[in-house]
């Protein structure tokens, strides 16, 4: 396997089977397991913008410096500071964990299922008490994003190598044509995020443990004015935007996964109440 190190996005050839690194956290485990192949890897951090400059971040900014930083919303800073290790969050950029794959087992452990091209979802018959309760139909795998979710909330802008796009259009459900779960062209990279200031946000997670692990459910709230958009995490393939609590009603969650409904139902009443 080659590694390439470029100092410029016009070194970016878009070479056959490359591989974009940069903190590498989500990368290199599946790369050692055999669940991405590549003969190329392509190390952007000299690329990539970091840093956090008038509402917008660098893509290669890392977790740790978004937690700490007082300039950026308050549901940001949680949703960071909540995910993973503090090992992980000082090397995972915001840029690569917007792309995080699913940690769902059957996945990870290369069954034949839905997202590798079968036409079964493994978990709707198996163990599946961390999977999805929304978008469900083809796939029940889990995003595992804290920080998506939050910056679907704040109504989030991408900027990448080839265009602008809202955060909520990175994502959608896997169909039988395509089994992605992001939109994003081959070899296209995520340079920066414009992220609004609103009034008030907050993050708040629900987990197994207390630290270091994946949410159950995590639910983002931001109000501008007198408006306040919802989000969540851990409850469908993709970060979910909530349209209203009522949404909830609207759940398609399986026999091992109902009770994500209601722990739901009691996150997003105490993040609206948060940013009232």
């Amino acid at each position: 396997m080659e590694l390439r190190q470029p100092s410029s996005l016009a070194e970016l050839d878009g070479a056959s089977n490359t591989v974009l690194l940069a903190g590498g956290t989500d990368l290199v485990p599946m790369l050692k397991d055999g669940l991405v192949e590549a003969e190329t890897l392509v190390d952007v951090r000299g690329v990539v913008p970091r840093g956090i400059r008038d509402g917008k971040i660098g893509a290669g900014t890392t977790l740790a410096e978004l937690e700490a930083d007082p300039e950026i919303p308050q549901a940001l800073r949680e949703a960071s500071s909540l995910a993973a290790s503090p090992q992980l969050r000082s090397m995972g950029t915001i840029g690569g964990n917007l792309l995080q794959a699913t940690r769902c087992w059957y996945w990870r452990l290369k069954y034949p299922c839905f997202l590798h091209g079968g036409s079964t979802c493994h978990a709707r018959q198996g163990a599946h008490r961390e999977h999805a309760i929304f978008g469900n139909e083809r796939c029940a795998s889990a995003h595992p994003s804290d920080p998506a979710a939050a910056l679907l909330a704040l109504g989030t802008t991408l900027h990448t190598d080839r265009r602008e796009l809202p955060l909520a259009d990175l994502y959608r459900l896997p169909t039988e044509d395509d089994r992605d779960v992001t939109a994003l062209q081959p070899g296209e990279l995520i340079l920066e995020l414009e992220v609004p200031q609103p009034d008030a946000s907050t993050y708040l997670k629900a987990m197994d443990r207390t630290r270091f692990t994946f949410a159950l459910v995590g639910v983002a709230a931001a109000r501008f004015g007198s408006e306040t958009r919802l989000a969540l995490a851990g409850v469908a393939p993709v970060p979910w935007l909530l349209g209203s609590p009522e949404d909830l009603d609207r759940a398609t969650p399986l026999p091992g996964t109902a009770y994500k409904v209601d722990l739901a139902r009691v996150l997003v009443q105490r993040a609206l109440d948060a940013v009232a």
